[in-house]
């Protein structure tokens, strides 16, 4: 009749004999309750297990007291699609139901009641096992031997194996694919089977550097508990991190833009903008150096394991005189940009780039970002 996970089981029932509860939730409640005879349930290994469990055995079953047909097109799903790199997708029921998609179906997971805990499973499935999602430019190099050096965001942060620039096979691809639908049905034993022959493998072929990461793999997955864990592991040693942006045009509307990434997530609420007051006529490494200046001002902000700024060596000297003038020994690292813009490299503390370059390059992309934001809401506002 019903299907729903609980972090507890027994505070669970016990809410549906809670007269309060039965009250506000309407009658429907109150039926299922006076026709249920027993109740069964599945323990399982984390609280990311039992998301995908719950929409597992609500498509299987489809029990009456979870949703009624309509509420279905509400739900979220989990599509695969049927590609020669296949793409996962988070749609709405109400999308696949309308037959407006642009793309042939391989697979459907779901339906997920929760949309947000759908949002950081597949987050967390995705960096356990990096995928392609919406870059359409990867289907279209598959089919050309022209070269493609320009990699998309979601790679450089470890979240693409590279479709589009082709570091990975078609083959191999698949098999991550299928990795991953073993694991969206719940199926988490046969994932880590297949990852510890995978493992074995590499490792006759002396393949120790991979045979390491798919180690890591398969330690996560027997390990975990539960989501927030999960993200933790990851990312472990955890890190904080604060990163620097400098936006103007032809020396006027100068502003500056710090973010904060903690755990590899963007902590928005953190970010904090700076109208550069000095006279810096365009001069970035002024800008740069006001802005860290009066960011070292604010004691009352939690401070970061690392700094991250835009620029060159020139910007990192920067960084590192205002931080040794202020008294403090945090690491900064700068990340050197091509003539289209792009991440080339990273310099400085070579210890957190090796452990880090993901949350580096998401923190450098999130600055310039919102530096840019400013700066054009600056000159908007002026004309």
């Amino acid at each position: 009749m019903y299907i729903g996970k609980a972090t507890s089981l027994r505070n669970r029932v016990k809410s549906y004999f809670n007269r309060k509860t039965v009250d506000s939730r309407g009658p429907v409640i109150g039926k299922m309750i006076s026709l249920a005879t027993s109740v069964a349930f599945r323990k399982t290994g984390s609280v990311l297990e039992a998301i995908i469990l719950e929409a597992e055995l609500i498509k299987r079953h489809r029990p009456r007291f979870n949703s009624r047909e309509k509420d279905d097109k509400s739900f979220s799903h989990v599509v695969i699609t049927k590609e020669k790199f296949p793409r996962i997708l988070q749609i709405r029921g109400r999308t696949l139901s309308g037959g407006k998609n642009h793309f042939e179906i391989r697979k459907v997971f779901g339906p997920f009641p929760s949309t947000r805990e759908l949002r950081d499973a597949l987050r967390i499935t995705r960096k356990i096992f990096p995928f392609r999602d919406k870059c359409l430019l990867a289907e279209s190099l598959a089919n050309t031997s022209l070269p493609n050096n320009n990699p998309c965001f979601n790679f450089q942060i470890g979240l693409c194996p590279g479709v589009c620039i082709g570091a990975i096979s078609e083959v191999n691809y698949k098999k991550q694919i299928k990795k991953i639908e073993l694991f969206l049905s719940g199926k988490k034993k046969a994932v880590i089977r297949a990852l510890k022959w995978e493992m074995i493998s590499l490792a006759k072929d002396k393949k120790f550097e991979e045979a390491g990461d798919v180690k890591q793999k398969i330690f996560i997955l027997e390990h975990i508990q539960d989501v927030g864990l999960l993200k933790r592991e990851i990312n472990e040693p955890r890190v904080r991190i604060e990163a620097y942006d400098v936006a103007h045009q032809d020396g006027d509307n100068n502003v500056g833009a710090m973010v904060t990434v903690e755990d590899g997530e963007a902590k928005k609420g953190e970010y904090r903008k700076f109208k550069i007051r000095g006279d810096s006529g365009g001069d970035d490494l002024k800008s740069l150096r006001e802005v860290l200046e009066r960011r070292l001002n604010h004691p009352e902000w939690r401070f970061p394991d690392l700094f991250v700024v835009d620029g060159s060596k020139l910007q990192l000297g920067v960084a590192r005189g205002v931080l040794k003038k202020g008294g403090f020994t945090v690491p900064v690292v700068s990340v050197v940009k091509d003539e289209k813009h792009k991440p080339k490299n990273i310099l400085g503390d070579s210890e957190m780039i090796q452990r880090h370059s993901p949350s580096i390059l998401l923190a450098n992309f999130e600055a310039h970002n919102f530096a840019t934001r400013y700066f054009r809401k600056l000159a908007n506002r002026i004309e």
